[in-house]
């Protein structure tokens, strides 16, 4: 219960750092706008948000993140190219098997960053492909649904696909996996199937 208590009170605080740096987002660009003073193409610090949903053997989690988008452009051929962002993260699991016993739950907060490779279109619309690896910090020790991490640092990598429409919103789905690459043992790393949407500033 304990740890339980400070699993939510660490996501809270993490939760109150993102609406404080949207909120400082938003707040920028709208003065930018009201003076006339923003460069096309440049939108601060942070360039798009998005919310995302997983799901995994007896585990969900629930995920909100801030992005910047690189400016560098790789293979650019036929209207398409390789660009990426850095995606920065504050989530939420929750396991309904805490010590492999049915029922019990288990909360963590995770906090991550990641560099994700993105092929897309060159005016970054319709459909695209994309892979990261990053590195996760977690509240506690996951061990659920007699899937155990060992550490409190994992490396979280994924694959996924997605589109982005007209309007500026980013829908897509991903593999998720996580482990710490045997750093420690037991590894037996954990597994989502994620989905989300993105808004462009």
């Amino acid at each position: 219960m304990k740890a339980i208590m400070f699993s939510n009170k660490k996501f809270g605080v993490i939760l109150g750092v993102a609406a404080a740096l949207l909120a400082g987002q938003a707040s920028a660009a709208g003065y930018q706008d009201a003076v006339g003073t923003q460069a096309a193409g440049d939108n601060g610090w942070i360039d798009s948000a998005s919310f995302e949903f997983g799901t995994g053997p007896k585990v969900r989690l629930a995920r909100i993140a801030v992005q910047k988008n690189w400016e560098s452009r790789w293979f650019a051929s036929n209207g398409r190219h390789l660009g990426g962002y850095w995606d920065l993260s504050a989530a939420y699991w929750r396991g309904t098997a805490y010590r492999n016993v049915p029922g019990q739950h288990q909360n963590l907060a995770v906090v991550g960053i990641t560099p994700v490779a993105r092929y897309q279109r060159d005016d970054k619309l319709g459909w695209y492909v994309e892979g990261g690896i990053g590195a996760n910090l977690f509240s506690e020790l996951y061990n659920n649904d007699d899937n155990r991490l060992s550490t409190a640092f994992q490396f979280g990598d994924h694959v996924g696909v997605g589109y982005v429409t007209p309007t500026g919103w980013d829908l897509g789905a991903k593999i998720q996996h996580y482990s710490n690459a045997s750093i420690k043992r037991p590894n037996s790393g954990a597994n989502f199937l994620v989905v989300g949407a993105r808004y462009k500033f």
